[in-house]
This record gives structure tokens, sequence and C-alpha cells, in this order.
């Protein structure tokens, strides 16, 4: 059972970027699996490394998009991101400590609550100006 669905909810209406949000949203899903199973412990390193490697992908091709239409709150949206993978880094060192039951909590209820926050509301807000740019 997931912890999180995907829903239209969180649609942007951007048909690339809500396929990238749906990959978060599996990742976030795939720990939550692996907790209940009892593998974090063994699957947290590559999901934290997964997640670092898309994240950096992921944004920087929102962010291409929101240069093309000249998004007024593309600076806001860049620190936002940013302070992202600067979070997902701190984990990536707790992961190669050794510290995972500390991490597989952690983690999960930072990205559940980033992609409810961040994508539910922050990225939301370009949607408008996406589709009068004609991206869909």
């Amino acid at each position: 059972m997931p912890l999180l669905d995907w829903s239209d909810n969180y649609s942007v209406g951007v048909t690339e970027i809500d396929a990238h949000h749906r990959k978060l949203f599996r990742m976030l899903n795939k720990l939550h699996d692996a907790m209940r199973a009892g593998n974090a412990k063994i699957l947290i390193g590559s999901i934290v490394e997964e997640l670092f490697d898309y994240a950096k992908y992921q944004f920087q091709k929102e962010e291409s998009l929101m240069e093309k239409i000249e998004y007024s709150e593309l600076e806001e949206h860049r620190e936002a991101h940013k302070k992202f993978i600067a979070s997902v880094e701190e984990y990536r060192a707790l992961a190669d400590k050794g510290m995972e039951a500390f991490l597989s909590s952690g983690i999960s209820s930072f990205l559940t609550e980033w992609l409810k926050s961040h994508i539910g509301v922050m990225d939301k807000k370009y949607q408008k100006d996406m589709n009068a740019a004609g991206i869909r």
C-alpha cells in the first residue's frame, strides 16, 4: 500500500513534469515498501542515491521550462530546489555513515512533506503560465 498516492491534485498540467513527479512518488513508495518489509537498511543507500541523481535531473528540466517562459518566480523556485538537494545530501551522508535506522523514517517524512508542499503548492503556481505559453 503506497504511503502517498499520485492524484490529479498534484498535476501541474505539463505532461513531462507530471511524469517526473510521478517518479518521485514511486521513489517515496519504494522506500515505504522497503521499510514495511524490513528491508530499508539494505536499500536505503541506493534509494537516497537514486533520489539525489533524479532530483537534480528533474529540477534542471523544470527550471529550463521556467526559463523558457520567463517565469517570474524562477529564482525562488531554484532556491527551493537547492535546499532540497542540500537536504538529500545530508541524508546521503547519514547513509554513508551507516545510520539507516534514523535515515529511512527521516527521509520518508521529508520526501512526503516535500511532495505535498512543493509540488502541491509551489509547482502548481506555474501551471497557468506554462499552459498559456503552450507547454502542456
